[in-house]
């Protein structure tokens, strides 16, 4: 549905070289910002940093998100779209890899988020980049996957590699690596876009209206950025919830990873799903569905059967690959994909950092997680409300 509805292309880029680059850069935009949660007071211990810097350190990701992103799309008419992700890609490796070396708090911080901005130029620019070349569902189901599958090896692998070698630095260091390696095919695509403009030129005019006029791209960010929110608290207190209930650190780490995988199937199957489906109004329903019972399972008996919890949790979780595959779904023409990426993102990362910040007042005002778990669980209905609207296939540039 999403291919058919794209305007035609003259972009020669074999098949194999644009998945070689959406892979190499999805899998790159969340090991850096998922990273220093897991060796936090190494990092604390060897920079001598703060209690309170460090907790702030934590909401860089959404925040930088949030900033940057909103920025990324005039970014990309300036110097564009490709050069902007190849930027991107350089800034986030260049960051990752000097922040290892430097014993400065300060100096840290800084290239910190020098590379969390070079990858919220990737969130956003990554999905329009897609839609201006072709093949949105293979290549959409790519980049869901890679940046489901990033995350989640930047949160495992980190502490193993800092314990064997006795390093925080390794441990944080070897994801710069990592991006370091999507940066030459990345530069080359720029230049070979700079040399032959005309060949990468999209016909047919874009629609100018404002993107915030629409109410599908409304919708779709209230999607985006309430499944943010939970993930982000899921993924900083759901841990500690199970361990509050008595289940050990091992087993709620387990858990937590229960909850990611299902999110790796769901980045998976999602862009197909979208692709041939009339309309995805039951998914949307089962999405709200499962956060209610899911958290509700946490507030009445969170230790009897953790696991279904945490399946429930990580089956609403798929709205976030859903949500991300719609932002090509749901337009025709690169460039209002690019603006409702640049609207959508930033407001759902902003809801990101806001919503762990939130929940860690709440939970130490109140002395326990009743209240939280209730008022997430109440959060199901904005969320299948907004589901609803987007889930009948109709397009952006026609509603601006």
């Amino acid at each position: 549905m999403s291919d058919a509805a794209d305007p035609p292309r003259r972009t020669s880029v074999p098949f194999g070289i644009l998945l070689a680059a959406v892979v190499l850069v999805s899998i790159n935009l969340r090991p850096g910002a998922a990273s220093p949660g897991p060796v936090l007071e190494e990092v604390r211990q060897g920079l001598g940093m703060s209690a309170g810097v460090a907790g702030a350190m934590t909401g860089l990701p959404g925040l930088c998100f949030g900033l940057v992103g909103a920025l990324a799309v005039g970014f990309a008419r300036r110097v564009g779209m490709t050069a902007g992700i190849a930027i991107g890609l350089t800034a986030a490796a260049a960051g990752l890899l000097l922040r290892v070396t430097t014993g400065s708090v300060p100096v840290f911080l800084l290239l910190t988020v020098l590379a969390l901005a070079g990858m919220a130029v990737g969130n956003v620019l990554v999905p329009a980049w897609i839609k201006a070349h072709g093949h949105a569902v293979v290549l959409m189901t790519a980049y869901g996957t890679g940046l489901v599958v990033g995350g989640t090896i930047g949160a495992l692998a980190t502490a193993p590699v800092t314990e064997a070698r006795d390093s925080w630095q390794t441990g944080l260091g070897m994801w710069g690596l990592l991006v370091l390696v999507a940066v030459p095919l990345w530069a080359w695509l720029a230049l070979r876009e700079h040399r032959s403009p005309t060949e990468h030129a999209i016909s047919g005019e874009a629609p100018t209206g404002r993107v915030a006029h629409s109410p599908t791209a409304v919708a779709l960010t209230v999607l985006f950025g309430v499944q943010s929110m939970h993930a982000y608290v899921q993924f900083g207190w759901l841990p500690q919830i199970y361990r509050d209930a008595g289940i050990s650190a091992s087993s709620a780490g387990a858990l937590q990873a229960l909850l990611s995988s299902v999110g790796i199937i769901g980045a998976l199957a999602m862009p197909t799903v979208i692709a041939r489906s009339r309309g995805l109004h039951a998914w949307m329903v089962s999405f709200g569905v499962m956060l209610a019972l899911g958290y509700a399972g946490l507030l009445v008996a969170p230790a009897t059967l953790p696991w279904l919890w945490a399946l429930m949790l990580g089956l609403s979780g798929l709205a976030f690959p859903t949500a991300i595959a719609l932002i090509t779904a749901r337009t025709r023409h690169p460039s209002v994909t690019a603006q409702l990426s640049g609207f959508v993102q930033p407001v759902g990362y902003a809801l990101a950092a806001i919503g762990p910040f939130v929940v860690g007042l709440i939970h130490d005002a109140t002395g326990g997680w009743s209240l939280v778990i209730v008022l997430l669980m109440l959060t199901s209905v904005p969320l299948t409300l907004a589901g609803l609207r987007v889930a009948s296939p109709t397009y952006v540039d026609d509603e601006i």
